[in-house]
Order: C-alpha cells, then structure tokens, then sequence
C-alpha cells in the first residue's frame, strides 16, 4: 500500500479542527486513507453512506442519527446526505471537540446547491488527489516548498533521467490507484470505461437532474480533447448543440465531482484575474488518455498533442504536491 502525503495534514487538523472534510474524486483513496491503523486505532467508529441502510436512517432522522453517535466518527460519501450538514454544525456548537467529525465526499460539498451550511470555522477542508508520482515511488516531493523558500535551494548530483516513451508511459498511466494496480494498458482502459460510466451515470445524475444523459460524456470527451486550451463556452455550446446555460450547469457538475480542473490566469490585478479566461484541465491524464484514444505511439509523431498532455500531467503534479507543502500556493 503506497503512503499518502497528505496524511500528516489529517492527522494534525483533527488536532484542533471539530470536522476535517476529506474529498476528491471517486476512487482516489479517501476511504482507504480514513480507514488508516492511524485513525481507526483511536476508537474512531466508521460508516459509509453506500451502505443503503444507513443511507436510509440519515434520511430519515439526520437529527437523530447525529445524536446516536456516541464517539468521534468517520462519515463516508457525505454528499448523499446534504441533510446533515445542518444537524453537524448544530452538533459542534453544542460540544465544540477537536477531531470529532471525519467527513469524505466524492463531490465538493461547499459547491452543491442543496447544502446550505458551510461549517465556516469549523471545517478544515482536504483534496485527495490520485497518486502523485512520489507517492507511487516512495518519496515526498518537496518543489513548490523549494520554489517558495526564502533561502537558496541548493542541489547536489544530476537528476535522473528518463526516456521520452518512458514518460509518455507513465504519463498515459494516470494515478487513481486501481488503474495503477493494473499492469497492461487493456485493463487500464476496461477500468477507465467502468469508472466513466459510473460517475456519469450514477454520482453525477444523483447530485443534480441531467436531462440528456449522453451530454455529460460528449462534454467531457471535447474537454478532455481541448485539454490545457482556454475554456470557451460559447464555443462548446456551438460543438455540443447545447445551450449555454445547460452547459454551464452540466460543466459545473463535472467540476463538483473533481473530474475537471481550471487553472485561472496569473495577474497582480485582482479584479482583472477573475474576469479572463481559464483554462481547463483534467484530474489526470490516465483518464485524459481513454477519453481521447491516446497512445504512446500518437504522442510520438504528434508534437502538439504531445504538449498538451504534457502540461495537463505538470498541472497536476503541482495541484497533489500543493495539498501536503506548506506553501499552499496553488490552492
């Protein structure tokens, strides 16, 4: 089992933090990560909300399934009970205790419409990416740290190499963990379509109503073709013969449930930064690959498809590397 960075942040926010929220996309590790010896050895009861039954009695009585808890817990997929948020921060206004919630969710919470309590002051928020590619080697990336530090990063010896058809390999590969775990491209890719289908046709149309329920997948195979391109809505609206508000609201999904990232544009001026356009990514290139029918071999006589994927692969990098450095620029 690969060590996730991001662990020592848990272990210190459920210090002195009443509720520490654990998301990231479906598949990425959470629950693995908050089923840990480290947490489950302090007494801390688990339950998943994919277990119908107690998916029902939250439902049902999220006041009194609140109350029947008697120890510090872990809440698993709490974006399928919105409910509850409420109820918990009543709960920690009641008994203020560090550490007492542990929540996971395969959707940012914060963005879904239905949640009407933050937990402002009493969450700590945490994104578990897929592997970064120290976690699967063993080693604990430290360049954004280095790039912030105020005394000179000095190195020593030369890096190590790698071959170009190494890298688009490895980049090809992704990071979600079962993915990883599969040694041939052909079960990568039989993994890939299962995922696919399960976030687009169960996760998503759970948070919200999707009327044409092949939109989804068409708008997430023309992002993931435009991949490190500035996102144009009104140009995807042309491609996809959708509406733009329906657009809108169908690419917000797929920013909910982390499968799609955007990077906004670098500016002192802050009111500037926010009006121009991003650029849109995805969450890992394994699943950029099945999306778009990437090989190796089409990499290598294709320089801009190259680059492009290229950059997706650094982008995110960056983004896991930011969730455990101190620096916490790219956030």
């Amino acid at each position: 089992m690969f060590h996730r960075h991001i662990t020592g942040n848990l272990l210190q926010a459920l210090e002195d933090t009443p509720a520490v929220l654990v998301n990231g996309a479906r598949q990425t590790g959470k629950s693995t990560l908050v089923q840990s010896t480290l947490l489950l050895k302090r007494g801390r009861q688990y339950l998943t909300f994919d277990d119908p039954g107690v998916l029902a009695a939250a439902k049902r009585d999220p006041n009194g399934f609140i109350a029947g808890l008697n120890t510090a817990v872990t809440l698993d997929e709490v974006q399928h009970v919105p409910e509850l948020f409420p109820v918990i921060k009543a709960a920690i206004d009641r008994k203020r205790e560090a550490g007492r919630f542990l929540l996971t969710g395969s959707a940012n919470v914060l963005l879904l419409p239905k949640l009407s309590e933050s937990l402002a002051g009493r969450l700590e928020l945490l994104t578990l990416w897929p592997f970064s590619q120290g976690e699967m080697k063993g080693i604990r990336e430290g360049f954004i740290d280095a790039l912030f530090s105020k005394q000179p990063v000095w190195t020593s010896g030369a890096a190590g190499e790698i071959r170009r058809e190494e890298l688009f390999e490895t980049i090809l590969a992704g990071g979600y963990p079962l993915a990883v775990a599969r040694h041939t491209g052909a079960r990568r890719k039989a993994w890939f379509q299962s995922y696919l289908t399960t976030i687009l046709q169960r996760d998503v149309r759970d948070l919200a109503h999707v009327a044409d329920v092949t939109a989804l997948p068409r708008l997430l195979g023309v992002v993931a073709a435009r991949a490190g391109g500035l996102l144009n809505f009104a140009d995807l609206s042309r491609t996809l013969a959708l509406p733009q508000t329906t657009l809108k609201r169908y690419f917000a999904l797929l920013e909910a449930t982390f499968l799609v990232q955007l990077l906004r544009p670098c500016s002192s001026n802050l009111g500037q930064r926010l009006i121009q356009t991003p650029k849109v990514y995805l969450d890992d290139t394994g699943l950029l690959a099945q999306l778009t029918g990437l090989t190796v071999e089409r990499m290598k006589v294709d320089g801009a498809l190259a680059g492009g994927v290229l950059e997706n692969f650094v982008l995110m990098e960056l983004r896991k590397q930011s969730a455990w450095s101190e620096s916490q620029q790219l956030k």
